[in-house]
């Protein structure tokens, strides 16, 4: 639990740097190949040829495609369209597709899960509901494919590394995760991206450096860690966490307007659907061992 929330934190600075210093200046399929790049570069000298049978290599090759490569996509395209809170506004959707695809992937039926989901959906929307932009539509679109990207790579990780032999250090596979990101990054960099586009100065550049080493390097694997350490309702609530956290960062940092009652009670509301689930899953632990 302590990694999801740890990841929480450093990724709610990613929305605001994103939209503050590469939005519509920097090029969001370079933007994306720097990242994928640099966290590829963390983890690769770890990388160990021999722990994973083939398939196993292949699908989580093919998680990091998605989870990374076409998130990324989506979720830089969003930015052009979208205000930092509005892209927050959208993700409230993520949890009930964790919920639902943790179901389907497990081959189970978890109504209290979508229940959890529910409730932090409601917290979400009571802090960021809105009046919105004339791009609504090609926004929420765009932003519901990062979240099914997102909510997607979470499930299929949980769901993989049940395969894998055991013990296994996943530091030692998780590069094969950042190679997938990296097969669709770099052909969508040549095919899509504009040269023209770069990073201008130091500051664009250092941000780059941060989001790809830090958020995404570090970020993407703690946060994947972490998912597997709790129930399947907890990290659909987690995964709305990161709205009230990066609302708050956008409104130290950049002095956002933000309605500070609606934060604090759609805060609460998530936090509430956050211990409804740890209890519930104590309880059932309790019972079992008795």
């Amino acid at each position: 639990m302590i990694q999801l929330v740890a990841v929480t934190v450093l990724w709610a600075f990613s929305f605001s740097l994103i939209g503050e210093y590469l939005a519509g200046s920097v090029d969001s399929y370079f933007a994306v190949l720097t990242r994928v790049l640099l966290a590829s570069l963390v983890f690769l000298p770890f990388l160990n040829f021999s722990l994973l049978s083939t398939a196993q290599k292949f699908m989580l090759a093919a998680l990091g495609a998605i989870q990374l490569g076409l998130m990324y996509i989506f979720f830089y395209h969003s930015f052009l369209y979208l205000s930092v809170p509005e892209v927050l506004l959208f993700t409230i959707m993520t949890p009930l597709y964790v919920a639902i695809l943790n179901d389907a992937l497990f081959r189970r039926f978890t109504p209290f899960h979508l229940l959890c989901a529910g409730i932090a959906m409601t917290g979400a929307m009571i802090i960021r509901f809105e009046e919105v932009s004339a791009h609504f539509w090609t926004g929420f679109f765009i932003v519901q494919g990062a979240n099914l990207c997102f909510a997607l790579g979470q499930v299929g990780y949980r769901k993989l590394t049940s395969t894998f032999p055991s013990p296994v250090s996943h530091h030692h596979v998780f590069g094969w995760f950042y190679l997938g990101a990296l097969a669709v990054a770099v052909p969508a960099f040549f095919l899509f991206g504009n040269s023209a586009q770069l990073p201008e100065n130091y500051l664009q550049w250092g941000v780059l450096l941060w989001l790809g080493v830090v958020a995404s390097g570090l970020g993407y694997f703690f946060w994947n860690q972490g998912a597997l350490k709790v129930s399947a309702g907890t990290l659909a609530i987690m995964n709305n966490a990161l709205i009230p956290a990066g609302l708050v960062v956008n409104l130290v940092l950049w002095q956002k307007d933000t309605d500070m009652v609606r934060l604090l009670l759609g805060g609460g509301i998530i936090a509430a659907a956050l211990w409804l689930s740890h209890h519930r899953r104590n309880t059932k632990t309790k019972e079992l061992v008795q």
